[in-house]
Formats: C-alpha cells, sequence, structure tokens
C-alpha cells in the first residue's frame, strides 16, 4: 500500500499521534522565549548622566550615569548606551543572522540523516548556550551566546513544524501546521507575563531557558518520521513506525506492507541529486521555489515592517509585547476554516490575505492622522498584521505541501533565508518616510499586493497526495495513480462505516 493509505489504516490523528504533537507544538513557547528574550533583557531605561570635574587642571571630566528607572537588563549592567547603545541592537541582529543560517543549514542536514537526530541535537545545544547567556560575564560572550542560540533556534524551528506534520495524515496538516504557529504567538504572550513577574535579567534567561530541559526529555522518544523513512527507501523501518504508531493507537494491524520506492536504490537518480541544488536544477522546483522565496520574503517584510509600526506606542513594554503575540490570534481560526473550504484552498486563502493586508496598508496612505479610534492609521496597521500574519501561517504548511518528503526540510530552510531578509530590511523602511510620510506604507502595499498575485501561479495542493520522492513530481502519472488509489480507499471506508 501507499504511504497514505498505511496512515489511513494507523490512523491518520490517534491518540499517541496527539500526544506527539502536543509536545512538539509546546516546544514554541519555549521558542518563542528564546526569540523575544532582547525585548525585555536589553530593555533601556531613562538615565542621567552628569558631568564632574576630574579635580586637578589637565584632567577630563568624569561622567556619572544614574538610571532613574528601576530596571535589571544587560544595558544597566554593563552600561549599554550612548556610544554603547548599539551594542543592544546587535545582539538582536545577531540573533536573528543565527537564524538565518540555521534555517539554511539545518534543513538539507535533516532530509540527509534524519529528522529526529538533527532535532534533538540542535535542541539541546539550544538549552546548553541559552544557559551560556543567562550566565554571560561580559557582554562579547553574550551577544556570541546569542549567535549561537539563534543558530539552534532556526534549525530546530524549521525540523519541529516538519515533524508535526509528517507524523500524522496529510488531512491533518493545516491544523498542526496552524496549531505551531498559533502556539508560538501565545508563547510571545506568556513571556511578556514571565519577564513582568521576573525581572532581573539574568533570572529571567534562566526561567525562559529552563523547559528546554523538560521538552527536550519528552522528545527523546519521538520515532523517526515515517514519511522520511519511507522517502529514502528504508521501507521497513517505516513499517515498524507505522506499526508502533498504530499498537499505541489502539489499532490491530495484521498486513501493513508498504510500496517499494526507487528513492534508497543505489545508482537511482533522485536520490544522488537530493539536496539544495534540486531546487535550482529540477525545473518544477526551481520555478516554485522562485515564487515561494518571494512570498515569504513579502511575508517577513510586512509583518515585521507592520509589527514596528504598531509597536510604537507609549505605555508597559510588557503589555506591548503581549500585544504583539495576541493580535496575530484571530488569523488562525481564519486560516483554518478557509484553506480547507474546496472553494477557496491554500493558494487562493494565501494570496487573498496577502492581498488584503496591501488593500490595508493602501488605506493607511488615504487616512487622515487625527481620526477617530474606529479607522485610523493604527487600526489600519494592525488589521494589515493580522491579515500578513494569516498569510504567513498559509505559506508555512502551502510550502510544505508543494515539497517532496525527500527535499521538505530544504525547500523550507532556503525559503526561510528569504524570510529573514526580509525581516532584517523590515527596520529599514520606516526611514523611508524623509521622502514621503505614505512611503513605508506603499512599500508594504506593493509587497503584498505583488506577493498575493504571484502566489497565484503555485498549483493547489488542498485534497492532493503529498510527494514522497522527486520521481513522483516529475511524473504526473505517478501523482494520479496515488490519488485515485487514495479517494478509492477513502470510498471503501466510508462504505464499510455506513454499512
Amino acid at each position: 500500500m501507499d504511504l497514505e493509505e498505511a496512515y489511513q489504516v494507523v490512523g491518520e490523528f490517534g491518540p499517541y499521534q496527539k500526544r506527539a504533537i502536543a509536545g512538539l507544538v509546546l516546544i514554541q513557547v519555549y521558542m518563542a522565549c528564546q526569540s523575544m528574550l532582547i525585548v525585555l533583557v536589553g530593555a533601556v531605561p531613562q538615565y542621567q548622566v552628569e558631568q564632574k570635574d576630574g579635580g586637578s587642571s589637565g584632567q577630563p571630566e568624569l561622567q556619572s550615569v544614574s538610571f532613574t528607572d528601576d530596571v535589571d537588563s544587560i544595558v544597566t549592567e554593563w552600561f549599554l548606551i550612548k556610544q554603547q547603545a548599539y551594542k543592544v541592537n546587535l545582539a538582536g541582529s545577531l540573533f536573528f543572522a543565527g537564524v538565518l543560517v540555521g534555517n539554511v543549514v539545518f534543513g538539507p542536514l535533516s532530509d540527509k540523516i534524519g529528522r529526529k537526530p538533527v532535532f534533538l541535537t540542535g535542541l539541546f545545544f539550544e538549552v546548553l548556550f541559552g544557559y551560556a547567556t543567562a550566565l554571560a560575564p561580559s557582554y562579547e560572550v553574550f551577544a556570541v551566546s546569542r549567535l549561537l542560540v539563534g543558530l539552534m533556534n532556526g534549525g530546530i524551528g524549521l525540523v519541529c513544524f516538519v515533524l508535526t506534520q509528517e507524523y500524522v495524515g496529510k488531512s491533518y496538516w493545516a491544523m498542526t501546521g496552524t496549531l505551531t504557529n498559533m502556539t508560538f504567538a501565545v508563547g510571545i504572550a506568556l513571556f511578556a507575563a514571565l519577564g513582568y513577574y521576573i525581572r532581573p535579567w539574568r533570572d529571567l534567561a534562566t526561567a525562559a531557558n529552563s523547559p528546554g530541559i523538560l521538552f527536550f526529555l519528552l522528545c527523546v522518544t519521538l520515532p523517526e518520521s515515517p514519511r522520511w523513512l519511507y522517502s529514502r527507501g528504508q521501507t521497513e523501518r517505516a513499517e515498524e513506525v507505522l506499526r508502533y504508531m498504530a499498537l499505541r493507537n489502539g489499532k490491530t494491524v495484521t498486513n501493513l506492507t508498504l510500496r517499494r520506492v526507487g528513492t534508497g536504490k543505489p545508482g537511482n537518480r533522485d536520490d544522488r541529486g537530493t539536496g539544495v541544488l534540486q531546487l535550482v536544477t529540477h525545473p518544477v522546483l526551481r520555478w516554485r521555489t522562485m515564487v515561494l522565496m518571494y512570498v515569504w520574503y513579502a511575508c517577513s517584510l510586512v509583518y515585521y515592517g507592520l509589527t514596528l509600526g504598531a509597536s510604537e506606542t507609549s505605555g508597559s513594554r510588557y503589555v506591548n509585547v503581549a500585544m504583539y503575540g495576541l493580535v496575530e490570534l484571530p488569523a488562525y481560526p481564519l486560516c483554518i476554516y478557509f484553506i480547507n473550504k474546496h472553494w477557496a484552498g491554500r493558494r487562493k486563502s494565501m494570496a487573498s490575505f496577502l492581498c488584503l493586508a496591501g488593500s490595508a496598508c493602501l488605506c493607511t496612505t488615504l487616512v487622515p492622522e487625527n481620526t477617530g479610534a474606529l479607522l485610523s492609521v493604527t487600526s489600519l496597521a494592525l488589521l494589515g498584521k493580522l491579515m500578513v500574519s494569516a498569510a504567513f501561517n498559509i505559506v508555512y504548511v502551502y510550502t510544505s505541501e508543494l515539497y517532496p518528503t525527500v527535499i521538505r526540510n530544504a525547500g523550507l530552510g532556503v525559503c526561510s533565508m528569504s524570510c529573514r531578509v526580509g525581516g532584517i530590511l523590515a527596520p529599514f523602511v520606516p526611514s523611508m518616510r524623509a521622502l514621503h510620510s505614505s512611503m513605508p506604507f506603499t512599500v508594504f502595499c506593493l509587497s503584498g499586493l505583488t506577493a498575493g498575485c504571484l502566489g497565484l501561479l503555485l498549483p493547489e495542493t488542498l485534497n492532493r497526495p503529498a510527494a514522497e520522492t522527486l520521481e513522483e513530481l516529475s511524473n504526473p502519472a505517478c501523482s494520479r495513480v496515488l490519488e485515485s488509489k487514495v479517494h478509492l480507499y477513502k470510498d471503501d471506508q466510508w462504505k464499510s462505516n455506513h454499512k
């Protein structure tokens, strides 16, 4: 039988898969805390610089710095003010630079040697480097530790997302992917609450990092992805994992034999060429990757650009950080509803949300500054962020379905790399106000609209079987045969259940 048929027998989302997915989804809370750590530990309090006479003539004046706010951060410990103030932003940039590299390195690595070993190794070292952050004796050690934490965070984030989908049947991919992204947003709000009650920055860094130990211990017992094993030609091991899932799901499986594929055979062309290079040389993958890279870039540019604009408000920094995550939550029920409807699907939903985000940014250029709270630049910017958050969630799920299993992590890694480029450029867009006050939102508008239109050129993946090998992607006949088998099997199951 085919892999999708096997999941129908084993259980697409049985009790065992629910427990495994719950652990992987909750890891997003830990990863969100690491991503947002610099926002609170790098808080800059109000301060005063007093000039003091050096005493005798010829000596330079001494400066005394006094912080007027009761804040314990890396700024107050290492006096990162004035000429040293750039070091706070540098630490944040180093983290996201590490995330970018981790996206590129860990994706192909997990496609080559397996999901589980790469994921557990990355999680172990992220926890280790996280404690190095909390115990850093100097700024230099702190900055290097943030780079290394970002490297691990970016890598395991991709592998964790892929595992939440490869453990279940394809019909549940949208749900597990949405839960993963939604939990990350909740993690941002929880980190704000943690920071409110734990003020010393070293204690906060330790508390935010410690749950990683628990998650590591929980994930040690997870099996390797049966989809990855199957795509690499390790059919016997894939069958063992599927039987184990069936047993834990309370199902008795007497005859579970997967159809042998040629991916793992020596001399197979697809096996030798699997990797990042295939994203360039394979004609189908090359086109999809080019479009997806721009879509990911635009999502990141608009998302982080609007976030920076919406967060420029007075008030408690903890409330602002919490709103940074909570404003995204309404987007996820919208995603789950639309992407599973046959008249919308992945492609149209993603394109529509991107165009709506661009339209909201366009409207901000037409609304006067001093308007009511219901219709203002801030409310339209938040509406745009809500829309682009929905698009961002869909593009994660959609991308994983557009790439075959043998190269899925490599594809996600390259797309995430372009995503980080958009995030790096986003802070520079507001400076375009020097040219015209409407320029930043014009950039976000054009980015959202063009990405939405380009996304319509991609194929729909709703209710279609996931490709496991490059051969299935290149040969439409293989996909049609697999799809017809899955539909026939589902019809037989429906008839047997309604007799």
